[in-house]
């Protein structure tokens, strides 16, 4: 039914398709599956330009991965962000130890490891005939349909009725990048498109798939404090859901809770669900119920960005 439109869709991939990926042309399911869970909330060219390469290096298959410590592991994912996925990948590579399964059913059973992710494994690594769906596919196939709203259910039927099980590789990654540069979210090149024939959204495709409200970003007000004793800082390792298992300096959420300390500056940072303004404040004291660490140490150690830009403040101070 689709034949046509399959064979426009491989003729315009062999031209301007992404075949230099690093993740593209390997049948390892290791380095196939990091770079899927990089990109599950990160731009291509972040995770070329500043995430891929180091975390390869330093956990260069799922046995490295599986002998590192959690600390290890979150400082290599550090800036990236959404660290519930570096987090779910030590956890998968500890149960795993050597190799990934080699069935979707087994793949969706793993920590962090969705039914996308698992047939794009499945289908790059292990050539599996699975319709994959990222976020540029489900555009695609929106305005394809010409289908204004759908739930997951319905997606995943579309996505089956369009798929080419003859050749799952290239269909689903060609998918993936007509997604990326011509059938984008906000400004499709509907006439350089090989599927223009066949979309029945192709007049009004900025109508599909219907936008959500963005809702407005809530801000946070808080006080971070340094704590400094002997050439040392005081930093706690999170213990929350939030951010969990990067270490942090002292926050507090009201302004007499900082006696005696000194303002260094403001610092503020935008997260996924909130703005986060902070004061940033230096106390030259000892306190207990944290741990402490030299300068150097704190190199080594996972930081948040906002904690991050705290300790540049302090160190603003010390030069």
């Amino acid at each position: 039914m689709y034949k046509k439109a399959h064979d426009l869709l491989y003729l315009w991939y062999q031209t301007n398709g992404r075949h230099n990926l690093p993740w593209r042309n390997i049948d390892d399911a290791y380095k196939i599956w990091v770079s899927e869970i990089m990109l599950q909330q990160t731009q291509v060219k972040t995770v070329l330009e500043r995430f891929y390469f180091p975390f390869i290096e330093a956990f260069p298959s799922l046995a490295d991965l599986a002998c590192a410590s959690e600390d290890e592991v979150l400082k290599k994912w550090e800036g990236l962000g959404y660290y519930t996925r570096a987090r779910n990948l030590h956890k998968t590579a500890l149960l795993s130890k050597t190799s990934l399964p080699l069935t979707v059913t087994e793949l969706i059973a793993l920590p962090g490891i969705g039914k996308s992710t698992a047939h794009a494994v499945a289908s790059f690594a292990y050539k599996t005939p699975v319709p994959i769906m990222d976020a540029n596919v489900k555009r695609i196939l929106y305005r394809i349909f010409a289908v204004l709203k759908a739930n997951e259910k319905e997606l995943w039927e579309m996505a089956y009725a369009f798929f080419d099980e003859t050749r799952p590789y290239d269909f689903n990654q060609a998918m993936m990048d007509l997604g990326s540069s011509i059938c984008t979210s906000k400004a499709p090149v509907c006439l350089s498109c090989p599927f223009e024939t066949q979309c029945k959204g192709k007049e009004t495709p900025l109508l599909y798939p219907t936008k959500k409200i963005k809702k407005k970003i809530p801000i946070r007000q808080k006080h971070i404090i340094i704590h400094s004793h002997k050439n040392k800082l005081a930093l706690k390792q999170r213990q929350t859901r939030f951010l969990n298992g990067l270490w942090s300096f002292n926050e507090h959420e009201h302004h007499e809770d900082i006696t005696f300390s000194s303002l260094l500056g403001d610092i503020s940072h935008t997260y996924s669900h909130f703005k986060l303004q902070a004061k940033v404040y230096i106390h030259h004291n000892y306190i207990e119920d944290c741990e402490w660490f030299s300068l150097k140490e704190i190199k080594t150690l996972a930081l948040s960005t906002a904690d991050h830009k705290a300790l540049e403040l302090y160190l603003k101070t010390k030069n």
